[in-house]
């Protein structure tokens, strides 16, 4: 059930304050496409606490750095060894994803982007836990895409994401 706040906005009583004061006056996050919404993108992947804020950081590069920029050789530094996959189109452990990336996917690197350039709508924190909800422009339409990651001293232990199996 959602309610609406005195400035207009539907808010569900279910998310946690800071989520609710995260999603705006108009009910979502800014767009990255405009200059406001990549600061207020990159400021979603801040935290005060120094752990959740380190697990945001890793995340903020493993978009920006691996997804973006397709740098894996990099993985080494946000990516256990060991990680956990649970999207049904790679392998798990930290080579099974880079060799999905890179061979599969046949993704080339580019030029690191001084700032994201996903349109973030969302970066929840919790415990071992980071969301990071995006835009996602499809062919007839738009939706939201989701990653989740659980991790371990700093780094992406595990991985869900809504992908389904791909292919033959």
């Amino acid at each position: 059930m959602t309610r609406l706040t005195p400035g207009g906005t539907n808010v569900s009583p279910s998310l946690p304050p800071t989520c609710r004061r995260s999603i705006g006056r108009r009910g979502f996050a800014p767009r990255t496409g405009s200059r406001r919404g990549r600061e207020r993108s990159k400021a979603l992947f801040h935290s005060n606490d120094p752990r959740l804020d380190t697990n945001k950081q890793a995340a903020y590069h493993i978009v920006r750095d691996l997804l973006e920029a397709g740098h894996w050789e990099l993985a080494d530094k946000y990516l256990t060894e060991r990680y956990i996959q649970h999207n049904p189109n790679a392998a798990s452990g930290r080579d099974g994803v880079v060799k999905y990336f890179t061979e599969v996917r046949k993704v080339k690197p580019v030029p690191i982007p001084a700032k994201m350039k996903t349109e973030v709508v969302a970066v929840v924190a919790e415990g071992d836990l980071v969301v990071v909800a995006y835009v996602r422009a499809l062919k007839d339409a738009t939706t939201t895409w989701f990653d989740m990651w659980r991790f371990k001293d700093g780094k992406a232990d595990e991985h869900w994401d809504p992908a389904t199996r791909t292919g033959p």
